[in-house]
């Protein structure tokens, strides 16, 4: 009894150091393959868990920038048991990554409990809603704002189909939205779509999609988004300022006070990368929106630079900031002493 007992052992004993000799000599690959436990869970039957932070790359781009990586990831910090999703046109159907990405933040995103990748299928999203027949008959090539355009319908599509907060990938989260139903204001009277929230099924987003077909305008930036959130705002509101920092109610939703996302305007927006003598507290925000989209110059979130946006990687996203931020000589170093989990 004691020889057999002696030979399982032994047995286990080799097969876990095979297993870990071969884990050691795995490709450079380094995410082959969305974790199991995340892979085999379908979209709908997660969402079920509670209202979802949503982000979507509507590009086929597969190598998220470090804005992107601290996004997700300070969501999924700020929202530790809701899902947080990152839906990616160049993902494919089998929820499988291409066998050659390298790309360390996917690594990092997909190893954070609450985050899932998952394909971003437009047609499919699109069903059982006005943006079907427009979504079919569009010739996408043609379209100047295409990759914006896009965006902005899916946003609308998901968030009236399953609820929760949409959010673009430039934007920090620091602290939870307390609202269920809320447009975010960029300005007074001016509403943004870059932060929403809403129930399934709203109706103010099935208008949204109404408007957004039969009002179509690809040639002016913004028409289907900021611009037609902030044109029905104006049907279902009476809109006035804001009264300091005091967010507005609208019938069944809120329509949220610039600070809470905004408090740089975008014309302002080069000062989240500068040195600050006193760094704002943001007290009055839930999250803070980097306007990359003005970062025509591609300024950089540089280690060591002591740059507003530095130190908001720093607190609110960890993982990106040890892993994935380079110093000045261009290369990506790691803080002393601590592991790479």
């Amino acid at each position: 009894m004691l020889t057999k007992l002696q030979f399982s052992l032994s047995v286990t004993l080799l097969f876990a150091c095979g297993f870990l000799y071969q884990f050691t000599l795995k490709p450079s690959c380094l995410i082959c393959y969305l974790p199991s436990y995340k892979s085999q869970k379908g979209l709908e039957a997660l969402l079920g868990r509670g209202r979802s932070i949503v982000f979507l790359e509507t590009s086929e781009r597969m190598e998220p920038t470090p804005l992107v990586s601290c996004a997700v990831e300070s969501a999924a910090k700020v929202y530790p048991e809701q899902p947080v999703l990152l839906l990616m046109k160049g993902l494919n159907n089998s929820m499988q990554l291409p066998p050659n990405s390298t790309s360390p933040a996917l690594s990092l995103l997909s190893a954070i409990d609450n985050v899932f990748l998952f394909p971003l299928d437009m047609k499919s999203l699109f069903e059982d809603t006005p943006l079907f027949s427009w979504y079919t008959q569009i010739n996408s090539s043609t379209e100047r704002f295409w990759l914006h355009i896009s965006s902005d319908a899916s946003r609308l599509a998901f968030i009236w189909k399953y609820g929760g907060v949409y959010m673009d990938t430039d934007v920090i989260s620091i602290r939870p939205i307390p609202e269920d139903n809320f447009l975010a204001a960029q300005k007074s009277q001016f509403s943004s779509n870059g932060v929403f929230g809403f129930l399934p099924h709203h109706p103010f987003l099935w208008e949204c999609m109404e408007n957004f077909v039969e009002n179509y305008n690809p040639n002016i930036w913004g028409h289907q988004g900021p611009e037609l959130m902030t044109r029905l705002l104006r049907v279902w509101c009476k809109l006035r300022d804001f009264q300091e920092v005091s967010d507005l109610k609208c019938l069944n939703f809120s329509f949220l006070h610039p600070q809470r996302f905004y408090p740089i305007s975008f014309r302002a927006w080069r000062r989240y990368y500068e040195v600050w003598d006193t760094e704002p507290s943001f007290n009055n925000s839930y999250a803070l929106h980097l306007w990359n989209h003005m970062n025509r110059e591609g300024k950089a979130v540089v280690r060591g630079s002591n740059t507003l946006v530095e130190n908001l990687y720093r607190k609110h996203c960890p993982k990106t900031y040890r892993d994935l931020l380079q110093g000045p000589e261009g290369s990506v170093t790691k803080e002393q002493g601590r592991g790479n989990k």
